[in-house]
């Protein structure tokens, strides 16, 4: 179908007044269809939402990719639509931890992708990072309350990586101490590990 068709589907059947330059917008990637737009140009398109997203990053994208309704979803997490509807306009996870596992369920995410919708990438890496670099049994509960994951699976991850980070660092405080490198290989070396501190958690996690 050409821009024009499609277009013209979405006047004729939902009534929505769209132009052919804005769909070729769309299909660029230079504007983004609002909700009522996106299931309208499902149904002319005679696809499922989802399959319309490349990638969901929002918790809006993963609900529309699930075909979910707002009330539908905030019934399933025990809350009030215009509760969820906040959440989803935020972009910030503002349930308990029992929520944030049924709305995982219900939207077929895992816990890497739950944290990359609310936003909370950057408060996990921080959180990590001190973790490893210092007491780890200190931030399981921090964590915990970030990340929906089994608490059990949760303390081995941390004790893992804190594990890893000291290893690293005593190999490479070893090296200098030998006198075989003076050239800030230890501190590049433990930067580096917490660099991509993330990742070694969803890896170690199994996730």
């Amino acid at each position: 179908m050409a821009p024009g068709h499609v277009a013209y589907g979405l006047g004729a059947q939902y009534g929505l007044q769209i132009t052919a330059e804005t769909v070729m917008a769309w299909e660029r990637g230079t504007a983004l269809p609002g909700e009522r737009e996106l299931m309208a140009l499902a149904g002319v398109l005679w696809c499922a939402p989802g399959e319309l997203l490349s990638s969901a990053g929002t918790l809006r994208e993963h609900r529309l990719a699930q075909d979910i309704a707002v009330d539908e979803l905030a019934r399933k997490l025990g809350m009030s639509a215009a509760a969820y509807q906040r959440i989803e306009e935020s972009g910030r996870w503002r349930g308990n931890e029992r929520q944030a596992v049924a709305l995982c369920d219900a939207l077929g995410m895992s816990a890497a992708q739950f944290l990359t919708a609310t936003g909370r990438n950057e408060e996990l890496k921080d959180l990590l990072t001190r973790a490893v670099t210092t007491r780890w049994q200190a931030y399981v509960r921090p964590v915990d309350k970030l990340v929906p994951l089994d608490r059990i699976l949760l303390q081995n991850v941390l004790e893992q990586l804190h594990a890893d980070y000291q290893a690293l660092m005593v190999s490479t405080l070893s090296w200098n101490t030998a006198g075989r490198d003076r050239d800030g290989t230890a501190g590049d070396a433990g930067r580096e590990y917490l660099g991509r501190v993330v990742e070694e958690f969803w890896r170690t996690a199994g996730i």
